[in-house]
Order: C-alpha cells, then sequence, then structure tokens
C-alpha cells in the first residue's frame, strides 16, 4: 500500500517549491496546472528526454499513468500531482456549458476515484498531491482553512479525510513553513511521526519522517 501526502496552502506560499529536493531520477512529476515548477534549473530536471514530466489535468488519464508507473517504473518511487485544483477547474471549464447535475457527480467521482487509486500501489511508492486552500471566517471572526475544491459534492467528500498526512504550507517572516497538526485547518499528520508543530519547507524530510514511522 503506497503513502500519500496532500501539501496544500495559498499560492506563493511554497507547495510546489517544497518538492526541489526530490532526486529527478526516482521522481515522476504531473503538472497539472502547466505552468511549469518553481526553482531554478527545473527544466534540466523535470523533461519530456527524461520522461518523469507530464502537463496533464484529466483524472482519469493521470489515474492510468500512475498504475502504468507502479507497475512499469520499479526505479520511480516519488509521484508529484500538482494540482488538484487545476484538475477540478479544468474539468469545469471543459464543461461549463452542461447545464446539469452529471457533471458536478463526475467531477467528484473523478478527483475520489484518482485520491483511491494513489492509496493502492506499490508499497515504496509515495504520491504527493497538491492544492490551494480557502479560509472561512464565522460572525464571530473565527477562521478555519481548508482544502478548496470546485462544486458541492466535493465539499460533502471532504478530500483531506482520504489523507493521513495533510501538510499547511505557509510563509512567517520569510521563512517557508509546513504546519504540521491542526490549528484551524485541515493539517494533520500520524501521531508520533512528526513531532514538531512546524517544520521545514522540504518534502524529502516528511517522507523520510513517515518512513521510519
Amino acid at each position: 500500500m503506497s503513502k500519500i501526502i496532500l501539501v496544500m496552502g495559498e499560492s506563493g506560499s511554497g507547495k510546489t517549491t517544497a518538492m526541489r529536493n526530490l532526486d529527478p531520477d526516482s521522481t515522476y512529476y504531473f503538472d497539472c496546472d502547466k505552468k511549469g515548477l518553481s526553482w531554478r534549473g527545473w527544466r534540466e530536471q523535470y523533461n519530456k528526454e527524461k520522461n518523469n514530466y507530464r502537463r496533464m489535468s484529466d483524472a482519469t488519464k493521470i489515474a492510468s499513468g500512475i498504475v502504468l508507473i507502479s507497475k512499469d517504473y520499479p526505479n520511480v518511487k516519488t509521484i508529484i500531482i500538482d494540482t488538484l485544483n487545476g484538475i477540478m477547474l479544468d474539468d469545469e471549464f471543459s464543461r461549463m456549458k452542461e447545464k446539469n447535475y452529471d457533471k458536478w457527480q463526475d467531477l467528484a467521482y473523478s478527483v475520489r476515484f484518482l485520491i483511491a487509486t494513489a492509496m493502492q500501489l506499490r508499497d515504496d511508492l509515495t504520491v504527493i498531491f497538491t492544492g490551494h486552500t480557502q479560509t472561512e471566517r464565522d460572525d464571530s471572526g473565527f477562521a478555519f482553512t481548508r482544502m478548496k475544491t470546485s462544486g458541492k459534492k466535493l465539499d460533502k467528500v471532504v478530500l483531506e479525510s482520504m489523507f493521513t498526512t495533510v501538510l499547511l504550507s505557509k510563509c512567517v517572516d520569510g521563512k517557508y513553513l509546513f504546519e504540521t497538526q491542526s490549528r484551524n485547518s485541515t493539517a494533520k499528520s500520524p501521531m508520533g511521526a512528526i513531532e514538531e508543530f512546524e517544520v521545514e519547507n522540504d518534502i524529502t524530510k516528511i517522507i523520510n519522517l513517515l518512513e521510519e514511522f
């Protein structure tokens, strides 16, 4: 059973940059936003020639792709799907002229199916999803941050509930961090796996901690 991690945060909070220290020779990157990565030299690390990078936002095709990687590419240890919102928005826009409710059911099913598929891959694989957040405030001013989704159907699914590790990326006084436990958010990690509430924004260190756990 593979490990899955959700890294969520506002735009510019360091979600993509957190992947900078992964080994490109053992990583496959699905760029669902199709905008490229966010550190110097990434094009030499991830490209068509290395067969470790694709710009794709179709959830069904990505699900098929990660199953193929799991079966036929034993050198790949980490798969990145960046971002879930890119998948949701492209699906929504491609069907914007449809007025029926079926398109929202289809979207919810395809996103949930993708995450469920990622859970069932090789034991030595880690699949990392990224996503944008939204912060809601009630009348008393209490703020709560969660994964941003498209449509009420996906709100009911509560995507974070499918993950045991949800990291909230943020920038505090110019320092990029992961929040590892809930503090007015859906961030969480397995009890005893990550002792610190805030850790350096480096996904390789998170993977190592979870492997030790």
